[in-house]
């Protein structure tokens, strides 16, 4: 089990955690994802690492932006 903390930009309600948490749990191997619009940050478990550009693209198409691991 790996735990990794993002930083993401640009969320400001609950609406936009519903949207990054959606997409990000998509990706293959994750188990649970915590969006916290009021800091940035979204922490992610998953059963292995995950390809950074992965999470990023998922980020993407949420409609936020990644800027790196915290």
């Amino acid at each position: 089990m790996t735990t990794t903390v993002y930083k993401v930009t640009g969320m400001t309600c609950g609406h936009c955690e519903s949207a990054v948490t959606e997409e990000v749990s998509a990706l293959a191997g994750v188990t649970s994802v915590a969006a916290v619009a009021a800091t940035g940050l979204v922490t992610v478990a998953s059963a292995a690492p995950l390809d950074d550009e992965a999470v990023r693209a998922a980020v993407d198409e949420a409609g936020y932006e990644l800027t790196g691991r915290v």
